[in-house]
């Protein structure tokens, strides 16, 4: 053959086999993210001190010039099929371990050239004017995945509505187990007298999925005039001091080189509610075994229905809250100003959660707690006083979070046998979803009719953070919850595979179990 024409024919062979990726990647284009978390630089270690991991990648992060954190500005992101330099189709997604052929694409919701009021305007549109940089034309953010109404989200809350009758049966008996609890420690002449029951977690909450067979109680004890020492830069882990220590104090067994030591006090604990379990009549009931650097005692009932108790020791200051939380709560815009300063005067707490350095814990620090706020947030959810009352109109923000809660569950279920969703939990899922109600903070934005779109906005976000590895604690903003330290990549890019892949075919993963 000619060498000319075996050149023109290598020539051609590559820019054929090149187009068709080049046609992918122009047709799908980058989605346009809810907002993007601020990066958080690692700081710098105290060279007098050993810590691990975990006072790095959930380290400080430098405040931006733009302002607060609720002050969030939109950037076009960056594409959605690249992480890290990998190059990862979401539309053609299909979970490694249970691929599946992909529904049907049908038109985009956006399709037609109108724009609802409802819909978010373009990144373009909230970005102009502001000296952000050449931004990517609103076109380009329009992605294909099955139109409203593919799947039916009603539908899915209805199977996750718990029945008043299952209620008042699982609450009956683990109030008989938490209220004999609560009296044997009060009348104990021990470090424990003290303490008092705080309610807390999904159930009370009211957004608890699926059965009443879970509940979290927290013991709080009252420790005055402490002193906190912050562990290792992280702003959420602390060792406890007493400013003073008189005689007599009935904590003083616990300290360790006058730092009051979480595993001593959590063992003594442990062992009292152990012994008091084996007293309660009628009741089958067994404390399950410590988890590691879990901070609570998880008792099992197991008659007549199986319903897992965790109790947590909390230590609770009406000091005022650390600085770490200077910038956190970011509520302003949301529920109101004064809403945010009365919640800020509640006490915090202080739970025996120890920090992890490598492969190892760090027994002795504490961590702290705000979880009777977070119940205050999802109580008073709305701007009007009056949302989702009986006389109110209904937003559908509870409802977007179990969706989301429900989504992690359901994964996790589907691949029980991988190690890849083990550290994700019901936590990161509600921390994104407060990030997002800062974010859109009008009742408008949270129509009840809006539910699909409302709860593909909370998706958006929460795989915009798995993306960026970045999930900034609520009233911690310092604190990563997605850094390398505390979830690796291989992990947070698994569960980025398989919402993707969710949510491009009708979410399947709600009806599989």
């Amino acid at each position: 053959m000619d060498p000319r024409r075996r050149k023109a024919t290598r020539t051609a062979s590559r820019v054929g086999a090149a187009a068709p990726e080049v046609l992918a990647h122009a047709v799908k284009g980058p989605r346009a993210e809810l907002s993007e978390p601020s990066a958080a630089p690692r700081a710098a270690r105290p060279p007098t001190q050993k810590c691990g991991p975990a006072g790095a990648a959930g380290s400080r992060r430098k405040k931006s010039a733009l302002g607060s954190p609720e002050r969030r500005l939109v950037r076009a992101p960056p594409a959605a099929d690249e992480v890290e330099g990998q190059r990862v189709s979401a539309a053609k997604q299909e979970p490694p371990a249970a691929p599946r052929p992909p529904l049907a694409r049908t038109r985009s919701r956006r399709e037609g050239g109108e724009r609802s009021s409802r819909e978010p305007r373009a990144v373009s549109e909230l970005a102009g004017g502001l000296g952000l940089g050449p931004l990517l034309p609103a076109s380009s953010f329009r992605q294909e995945r099955p139109a409203p109404g593919a799947w039916k989200p009603r539908a899915v809350l209805e199977k996750l509505r718990l029945r008043r009758q299952e209620i008042s049966e699982a609450a009956e008996v683990v109030n008989r187990v938490v209220d004999y609890l609560s009296r044997r420690l009060q009348s104990y002449e021990s470090e424990f007298r003290g303490v008092s029951l705080l309610r807390t977690g999904s159930y009370y909450e009211h957004v608890k999925i699926s059965a009443p067979n879970e509940f979290d109680i927290m013991f709080k004890l009252e420790v005055p005039r402490i002193q906190l020492e912050e562990y290792c830069k992280t702003g959420a882990y602390y060792f406890v001091k007493f400013k003073r220590n008189p005689k007599g104090n009935p904590l003083s067994q616990f300290l360790e080189d006058e730092k009051l030591s979480a595993s001593k006090m959590l063992s003594k604990f442990r062992k009292i509610i152990k012994e008091e379990i084996k007293n309660i009549q009628a009741t089958d009931i067994i404390m399950e075994k410590k988890k590691r650097g879990s901070p609570a005692i998880t008792l099992l009932i197991r008659k007549p229905k199986e319903i897992s108790v965790d109790i947590i020791l909390a230590l609770e200051s009406k000091s005022s809250w650390p600085a770490s939380t200077q910038e956190g709560l970011p509520i302003s815009h949301w529920l109101g100003t004064k809403v945010k300063t009365n919640l800020r005067r509640q006490p915090f707490y202080l739970v025996p959660k120890h920090a992890k350095e490598g492969n190892y814990f760090q027994e002795e620090t504490w961590r702290l707690s705000f979880s009777h706020i977070e119940k205050d947030l999802l109580k008073s959810h709305g701007q009007s006083k009056t949302c989702c009352e009986s006389d109110g109109v209904k937003c559908c923000r509870k409802d977007c979070l179990k969706l989301m809660k429900y989504l992690l569950e359901q994964l996790k279920t589907k691949f029980g046998n991988r190690k890849e969703l083990d550290k994700f939990c019901s936590y990161h899922v509600k921390t994104a979803f407060f990030h997002v109600c800062t974010q859109d903070p009008q009742d408008s934005q949270w129509q009840a009719k809006d539910l699909e779109l409302c709860f593909d906005n909370c998706v958006t976000y929460f795989l915009h953070c798995l993306k960026k590895e970045q999930l900034n604690h609520y009233f911690i903003p310092e604190f990563n919850l997605f850094s390398r330290d505390q979830i690796d990549k291989i992990s947070k890019e698994f569960l980025l595979q398989q919402i993707e892949y969710e949510r491009n075919n009708g979410f399947p993963v709600f009806h599989e179990f």
